[in-house]
């Protein structure tokens, strides 16, 4: 029988699910076959968390290029429902860590899946400025996503408002 390894997607949900539960009498949360076996060499790993790929890493030691904003006609299309959002995340009380690989997951399948448009909702915060609606708009300046992302803007009010961002992907092989 072939063992299946749970992705980072389903490790972020898991452990989401886990923290509610409360462990039986004498008995510890089983951590056990979570982790996928190494199949990558170390230094391969540290240039994947390269400081500009890791949450809460100062991103402004290199000048970051912002992706664009989108263009007026096309967030009120989007707004309007005229244009397709092809998904959805919602990062609402993740950890920075958590939010940051499952946006990255979710905007590269997105892309390899040729979607134009998703929704990314951040949350607005408890006081003031949430951290990932702080946060996002930052990491979609890093060299990870730069390479996939096109543009975002703050949602309309019925999608998340000044709590959601439209984003838009790259297309696939460079071209228009």
């Amino acid at each position: 029988m072939k063992r299946k390894f749970l992705t980072p997607e389903d490790r972020i949900l898991w452990s989401r699910v886990a923290r509610t539960a409360v462990p039986m009498k004498g008995k510890s949360f089983p951590d056990a076959g979570l982790e996928p076996p190494p199949t990558t060499p170390a230094g391969k790993r540290k240039r994947l968390l390269a400081p500009a790929a890791v949450p809460g890493a100062d991103v402004s030691a290199r000048p970051a290029r912002h992706p664009r904003k989108l263009d007026e006609p096309t967030r009120e299309k989007l707004a309007k429902g005229r244009l397709d959002i092809g998904g959805r995340v919602d990062l609402h009380g993740m950890t920075q860590e958590e939010a940051h690989i499952l946006l990255l997951s979710f905007l590269r399948r997105a892309y390899e899946a040729d979607r134009r448009y998703v929704l990314v909702i951040t949350g607005k915060g408890t006081s003031g400025e949430g951290v990932l609606r702080r946060a996002v708009p930052q990491w979609l300046a890093t060299p990870p996503f730069r390479a996939i992302v096109g543009g975002y803007e703050e949602a309309a009010r019925h999608h998340g408002g000044g709590g959601a961002l439209y984003v838009r992907l790259r297309r696939r092989g460079g071209g228009r």
